[in-house]
C-alpha cells in the first residue's frame, strides 16, 4: 500500500456551504451511503427506518465547557483570550492563548468577572499552563463563551449554549461538541427506542486531538493529541450483547468510533476502561467494533475525514462529498449528516491492509482495563 498523503483527502468547498447556524434538530438532511456504495438522500428524522430492531446506538455523552475566556493583561490592559484545553492540577489548566506571544510565563491576566490568572509555564504545541485565583469551572457558567470553531464567522450567542450541546451531554470536559450528536432530540430517541433500537454511551472529552490540523504531507508523520475517554461496564456489555444477537453497532460520531476502537480486544470484544487515546485512524485500519457511522461532513485534509475514509472507502466518501456539495448540503459542525455502512462485514482474521494499527491501540497500561 503506497504512503498516504494529506492531499489525498482534499476537496473543494464553497464558503457558502459552511453552516453558520443550526437548523431545527431532527430536520437536517442525511446522505445515506450503504454497504454497496449506493447513495440516497434522506433526513435525520428517518433514522428509525434506516436502523433495525436489535441495533445498538452508541453516543458520546461528553459535555462542552464554555471554555473560551476573555480578559486583559496587567498592567498594560491589552486584550487576551484563553481557551481551556485540559485541567492538569488544582486551579491549573493547559490553555491556548491569543495572542500567544503576549502570554509568557509571569503574565498576569484579569478575566471578565474579576477572576485573576497567571501564566506559569510554556507547554507543548503552543499551549500555556495557567493557574487561576479560584476554581474556574463555576466562573464559566456566567462568563465563559461557547468555543465555536473558527469557520463559524460570528461570536457565540446565548442560543449556542443549547444548540452546541447534545441532548445526552452529561460529563463536562469537552472543548468542542461531538457534532453528530447535535441532530438528536428526545422525540427522535423515543422513536428509536420504540423500534427496538437500544442506546449506550461512552465519554470522550473532545480536545485538540480531534480538530488539530494536519500540517505534514506524509499522513504517517502526524501525531494525535491524547484525549480522555471512559467506557463503562454497562456499555461494554451492551455492545457485546448486540453483537451476539446479530445487531449492528452504530456509532454516533467519529469520537465514538475512536473510543470503541481504542478498547476493543483481539477477539473483537469491547472492554470497559478509561484512560487517554491517541488512536489515529486512516485507510488500512481494521475496524473491530463499529458497523455503521453517523457523522457530519468534515474539513478537507482533516483527521476526521481520514477516519471516515478509512471506514467507508476514500473514493466512495469523496464522491459522496462531491454530490453533497452539488446538492446544497450544509457542512461542518452545524451542518447536515451522513449515514455510512461499512462495505463488508467486520473480519477479525484477515491481515491488516495498511498501517501498523495495533501499535496505535491503547494497552492496559494506558488505562484500558477488562
Amino acid at each position: 500500500m503506497s504512503p498516504l498523503e494529506t492531499s489525498d483527502f482534499d476537496y473543494a468547498l464553497p464558503a457558502s456551504a459552511i453552516a453558520q447556524r443550526p437548523v431545527a434538530r431532527g430536520r437536517s438532511r442525511l446522505l445515506v451511503v450503504d454497504a454497496e456504495g449506493e447513495a440516497r438522500h434522506r433526513t435525520v428524522g428517518e433514522l428509525p427506518e434506516l436502523l433495525r430492531p436489535g441495533d445498538l446506538l452508541v453516543v458520546n455523552d461528553t459535555r462542552v465547557l464554555a471554555a473560551r475566556l476573555h480578559g486583559r493583561r496587567r498592567p498594560s490592559g491589552g486584550r487576551i483570550e484563553l481557551l481551556l484545553v485540559e485541567k492538569v492540577g488544582e486551579r491549573t489548566w493547559e490553555v491556548l492563548a491569543r495572542p500567544a506571544r503576549r502570554a509568557r510565563p509571569g503574565t498576569v491576566i484579569e478575566l471578565e468577572g474579576g477572576l485573576a490568572a497567571a501564566v506559569t509555564a510554556l507547554g507543548e504545541g503552543g499551549r500555556r499552563r495557567v493557574r487561576f485565583g479560584a476554581e474556574v469551572e463555576p466562573h464559566l457558567e456566567r462568563f465563559g463563551h461557547v468555543p465555536l470553531p473558527p469557520y463559524i464567522r460570528r461570536g457565540d450567542e446565548a442560543e449556542d449554549r443549547t444548540s452546541y450541546q447534545t441532548v445526552f451531554a452529561r460529563h463536562p470536559g469537552a472543548i468542542a461538541a461531538p457534532t453528530a450528536g447535535l441532530h438528536f432530540t428526545p422525540e427522535l430517541l423515543a422513536r428509536l427506542e420504540a423500534r427496538g433500537i437500544r442506546r449506550a454511551a461512552v465519554t470522550l472529552h473532545v480536545g485538540l486531538g480531534t480538530f488539530q490540523p494536519v500540517t505534514v504531507e506524509d499522513v504517517a508523520e502526524h501525531r494525535m493529541h491524547a484525549e480522555r475517554y471512559h467506557v463503562s461496564s454497562d456499555t461494554a456489555a451492551a455492545v457485546r450483547a448486540a453483537r451476539a444477537a446479530g445487531g449492528r453497532v452504530v456509532a454516533v460520531g467519529t469520537t465514538v468510533v475512536r473510543t470503541l476502537e481504542s478498547v476493543v480486544d483481539d477477539r473483537g470484544e469491547v472492554r470497559a476502561g478509561e484512560g487517554r487515546t491517541e488512536l489515529f485512524i486512516t485507510p488500512g485500519f481494521r475496524f473491530r467494533a463499529v458497523d455503521v457511522l453517523i457523522t457530519n461532513f468534515h474539513l478537507p485534509r482533516s483527521t476526521l475525514l481520514m477516519l471516515v475514509s478509512a471506514f467507508a472507502g476514500r473514493e466512495r466518501v469523496l464522491a459522496a462529498y462531491e454530490e453533497a456539495v452539488a446538492r446544497g448540503y450544509r457542512f461542518y459542525s452545524y451542518g447536515d449528516a451522513m449515514f455510512l455502512e461499512r462495505p463488508g462485514p467486520l473480519d477479525l482474521d484477515e491481515e491488516d491492509a495498511g498501517i501498523d494499527q495495533e501499535s496505535q491501540r491503547p494497552s492496559p497500561a494506558d488505562g484500558c482495563s477488562s
